[in-house]
């Protein structure tokens, strides 16, 4: 389908579709642009890449479709440099963890041209980041969420579908807008929630006994404070709105935990533990089926 690809950071993200897709029995030509010239040395030595390309021109010559796989605020200008080499037939897509921003700076940016673009957000990932963190089976199985527009073309949209299913992804899709709205609850908030209690602990006096003694507990629900700062710097910012509601309404309910606490609740706390076990439990083995 795709004969040459243009990916725009070939870190976990963009080197992770590059290597499922060189999988295929016809894979496609794969070019790696990015800000780092070491990074792009690495996927090339890796194999994520097959050209290494400083030159848009030449990087966006005869291009079938381009990723955009960088922190979602570097997204406008890509999109602004690239878009006097697009031809007519170019797609265009990104996963970026925000949506109603990216798709704001492909209307901007793209004017008549928006038409090639398909706002893209798979959800997998890792706590590590660069090229070496790449996985050609990162998506199988995973759920990729597409957000077309009115005006995205049908067959933008299809390409873009059969992009993910060839990388072994669930693809779906819904607005932008209700996107941000869900992945503020159950993935922008945990992050944040993760970085604060690890930068509270590293703040204290007595940070080098704490994480002495931190065992699976701590290691388990801080996992995600290893992700990359710059990306999560982005989300937090372009999801700012819906972000702040999950975080005043998180706030509501460790206020109610405290208020059980003082008053030595223990039937309440036990049924609100059980209710958040059979919860998470229930979610759980749905994910395993």
């Amino acid at each position: 389908m795709f004969k040459k690809i243009v990916i725009f950071g070939v870190g976990l993200i963009g080197g992770s579709v590059a290597l499922a897709l060189k999988k295929l029995p016809q894979a496609p030509q794969i070019v790696g642009v990015g800000r780092h010239s070491n990074s792009l040395q690495e996927a090339y030595q890796l194999g994520l890449i097959d050209v290494i390309e400083t030159d848009l021109s030449s990087a966006m010559q005869a291009a079938d479709l381009v990723i955009i796989a960088t922190p979602v605020a570097q997204t406008p200008a890509i999109l602004r440099a690239i878009r006097p080499f697009l031809n007519d037939s170019t797609v265009l897509t990104d996963a970026g963890s925000t949506k109603s921003d990216v798709m704001g700076y492909a209307r901007t940016e793209l004017g008549p041209q928006f038409s090639q673009f398909v706002g893209g957000h798979p959800i997998a990932g890792a706590e590590k980041s660069g090229p070496s963190a790449a996985m050609a089976d990162l998506y199988v199985g995973k759920n990729v969420i597409l957000t077309p527009e009115n005006e995205t073309a049908p067959e933008a949209l299809a390409k873009v579908t059969r992009l993910w299913q060839d990388c072994g992804a669930i693809v779906s899709s819904m607005t932008a807008e209700a996107h941000d709205h869900v992945f503020a609850a159950v993935s922008h908030l945990p992050h944040l929630l993760a970085f604060a209690l690890v930068e509270d602990l590293a703040k204290r006096d007595n940070a080098d006994i704490l994480f002495k003694f931190a065992a699976s507990g701590f290691r388990d629900f801080t996992r995600i404070a290893g992700s990359h700062p710059e990306m999560w710097r982005d989300i937090a910012l372009a999801n700012k709105t819906a972000l702040l509601r999950e975080l005043q309404i998180y706030q509501q309910a460790l206020t109610e935990m405290t208020s059980l606490l003082v008053q030595n609740d223990g039937d309440a706390l036990h049924a609100l533990f059980a209710h958040a076990s059979h919860a998470r439990n229930d979610w759980a083995k749905s994910k395993i089926q």
